[in-house]
This record gives C-alpha cells, sequence and structure tokens, in this order.
C-alpha cells in the first residue's frame, strides 16, 4: 500500500543517520558540516582601538585647539597615555591612548603646523571600536551541523583555528541497468535510448557535495545486478532507478530482496513517482526511483536530497519551501499528491508549459517544483504557493509542510 509523502521522509530520517567525522583544515572546509561546536578563545577586537584616522582627544577638549604629542600606529607595541592639552594622532586599528575618551576624524579638524583645532561638540567614546564588541570569548561562535561557507571560514580563522573536525561526506553508489539504455559515451543500437537518469542523480549528488561511485552497467538479470549492488555496498547510499514496478523484466527489486534488502516503504502516493523504494541492506541505504528520468529527477530532490542531507550531518536536514504568488492560472487533475516543475523568477512562479513523467527537458528549465495537495484543481494567477527549489538547498532545522494547498 502506498504511503503518504509525510510518512516517506520520516522513514528517510529515521534509516539516515549522521556518518562518522574527520579533521580538515579550514582551508578545505568549505562546503563541509561541521561536526563540533566551536566557541571563540579570543575577544574581537582584542583591545579597543580606533575605527578611524583621526586624533584621539578627551571630550572636555572640545572646541579647543591643541598640540599634537605624537602618533599612534597600528600594530605599534608602545603604550601611550594622554596629556593635558595635548591630542595624539591615531591611525586606523592602533590602540587607544590611556585616557582617549573619543576619536575625532581627521577630516573634522584644522591642522597648522603641531596646532589642531578640534570641533565645538565631541561625542564620547566616538569611532572608537571597544574590546569584544563584536565576539566576546568564551561564546559559541558555530554549532555542530552547520554547512559550512566563505564566511564562516573568515570566522574560524579570527580566532587562528586551523583544523575543525567534520562529517564525512556520503559516498553514493550508481549503477544503471536496463538493455534499452545506453550510457552517453556509447554507441545507440534500434530502439534504445540514452541513460539520462545516472548522470543526473550523479550531477545532483555531487552539488550536495558527495562522493560518487559509478559501478557501470549491469544487464537486465538478477544475476547481474545482484553484482553490481555487491560491488556498491561499501558506499553509505546506493541510488537505481527502474526496475522497481511489476513488469516481468523488473528484476531491481528481485535482486536487492535476494541480498536482504530491508523496506521501509515501497511505494509513495505521489504523481509522478508512485514506485519510489527505500531501505537498506545493513548500512547501506537503497533509494530505487522511478525510471521515467522527470518522475526519478523530481523524487531525488525530495527523497534523495533529504536521505543526502541527514547522512551529511546538517542540523536543517528537513526541506522547507518559498512562498510565492502563481504567476498565471493553472488547471490540474486533483487526485493524487502531485509535483510540478516550473521556473521562480524572484516574484513569481510559472509552471512549466508542458512536462510528463519521461520527459528530460522540462527539469532543464525548471528551477524549482510545487508539491499540490490532491484535493487542488487549480490555482487563480496570484495565488500563493509553496515551492521547493532544485538549483539551491533551501532547508530548516525542524520539519515543515512542503504542501500547497
Amino acid at each position: 500500500m502506498a504511503i503518504s509523502v509525510e510518512e516517506a521522509l520520516e522513514k528517510i530520517y529515521t534509516f539516515s543517520r549522521p556518518l562518522e567525522t574527520e579533521i580538515e583544515p579550514i582551508e578545505n572546509a568549505l562546503h563541509r558540516v561541521l561536526a563540533e561546536t566551536i566557541t571563540a578563545c579570543y575577544s574581537l577586537p582584542s583591545f579597543d582601538n580606533s575605527a578611524m584616522d583621526g586624533y584621539a582627544v578627551r571630550t572636555t577638549d572640545a572646541g579647543k585647539t591643541l598640540l599634537q604629542s605624537c602618533t599612534v600606529f597600528a600594530g605599534d607595541q608602545e603604550e601611550t597615555r594622554m596629556v593635558e592639552d595635548q591630542c595624539i594622532r591615531i591611525m586606523t586599528g592602533a590602540r587607544i591612548p590611556q585616557g582617549c575618551e573619543a576619536i575625532v576624524p581627521i577630516e573634522e579638524v584644522k591642522v597648522q603646523g603641531d596646532q589642531v583645532s578640534l570641533p565645538a561638540s565631541i561625542r564620547a567614546a566616538q569611532h572608537i571600536r571597544l574590546k569584544g564588541e563584536d565576539i566576546q570569548a568564551g561564546m559559541v561562535l558555530l554549532e555542530e551541523g552547520t554547512l559550512l561557507h566563505a564566511h564562516h571560514i573568515s570566522l574560524l580563522a579570527s580566532q587562528g583555528i586551523t583544523h575543525i573536525r567534520v562529517f564525512r561526506r556520503p559516498r553514493v553508489a550508481l549503477f544503471s541497468s536496463g538493455n534499452e539504455l545506453k550510457m552517453h559515451y556509447e554507441t545507440l543500437g534500434a530502439n534504445q535510448l540514452y541513460n539520462t537518469n545516472t548522470p543526473t542523480f550523479a550531477a545532483r549528488a555531487r552539488e550536495l557535495e558527495c562522493d560518487i561511485i559509478f559501478t557501470g552497467t549491469a544487464q537486465d538479470s538478477p544475476e547481474s545486478i545482484q553484482e553490481h549492488i555487491k560491488s556498491a555496498l561499501n558506499a553509505d547510499f546506493i541510488i537505481t532507478s527502474g526496475g522497481v514496478s511489476v513488469g516481468d523484466a523488473d528484476y531491481t527489486k528481485k535482486a536487492f530482496n535476494a541480498l536482504g534488502f530491508e523496506a521501509a516503504f515501497e511505494s509513495v502516493d505521489i504523481k509522478p513517482g508512485k514506485p519510489t523504494t527505500f531501505g537498506r541492506i545493513g548500512k547501506t541505504l537503497i533509494l530505487n526511483l522511478p525510471g521515467n528520468p522527470l518522475a526519478a529527477a523530481l523524487c531525488f530532490e525530495l527523497f534523495g536530497q533529504s536521505a543526502i542531507l541527514a547522512l551529511s550531518g546538517r542540523s536543517d536536514k528537513y526541506l522547507s519551501t518559498l512562498t510565492t504568488p502563481i504567476g498565471e492560472p493553472f488547471k490540474m487533475k486533483k487526485g493524487r499528491r502531485s509535483l510540478i516543475p516550473g521556473w521562480f523568477d524572484g516574484a513569481s512562479f510559472a509552471p512549466s508549459p508542458k512536462f510528463g513523467p519521461g520527459m528530460v527537458l522540462p527539469l532543464s528549465r525548471a528551477n524549482a517544483f510545487m508539491m499540490v495537495d490532491e484535493r487542488v484543481e487549480g490555482f487563480e494567477q496570484g495565488s500563493p504557493v509553496k515551492i521547493i527549489p532544485t538549483r539551491w538547498c533551501m532547508s530548516s532545522a525542524h520539519p515543515l509542510s512542503l504542501t500547497t494547498l
């Protein structure tokens, strides 16, 4: 019996656990998932310093003309002290002299020789960067499960951190099957087609920071498919397509079952993609997707991506949506939860003008899809819809409703 999308995702998250961890230098940590919580060792700034090129003064010196006593540069090691009726020339980033109450920018003063005339109003602490105003020692900087981006690397470098612990990248194994299919580098025979699903899964898994294992092409026999499965069981996740329906020549399901496949679900109440199957052999997760290219690609976005985010150790492993107006009236047949590809331009979502489960072109011209409730027959222009991006990842630390009602 087919289960709901929500039940299927719950089972995927139950089976998909974060992988082992490893140590990486921060230079190699971009787009890796942090496996530890990072706490600040140092306050930033580590000392009070000037935010401007200007003059260090007291607030009571406002409106006065003072003698410039010296100049302090960024990186100077010597301590300096304010002297009555004198000011100190100071550069951006230099340590604030003892007794200084404010910095007056150079463009706000008049200078004649060593004499500096100050403005009539000086605000206390103006243009002074105080110790710890950015980061305080002991504060949590990054939580375990954070996907690291460039500015996270900046944060780590600011603390003098050289290496961090990250979760290992998921290893995703792929193989193709079906006598009617050829890989894109092979020659087509009569009544044969190029296999688009395997390259699609490989490309999307790489975009999700996985390592890819391709075991080749299996023949349409249980024995051949079993050999490919056995060679892929050292991976964390095996993704296949086709061979999971009820046809006489659908051998993939039989081959997995013969090797001890533990099914989490074997059918999902969704269109397209009903025969999607998920489970495991030992510790290796298995996702069998439909053979039709559009159906396989859309179900990968829902189910394959969810498993990969969970395996990666991400705290935001749950898919999320954007809510946007639909750009034009749209009619559809109700009765089953449906996946509708289309284009989001930043202001509205336009469903693909023509799409079907066996097509390849629509997803190449789409950057998102919506999952529509089975009771819906269409939308008026401007109606709000929830979309799931396919060219970037929208995710959440908590499960959210993905369905447009």
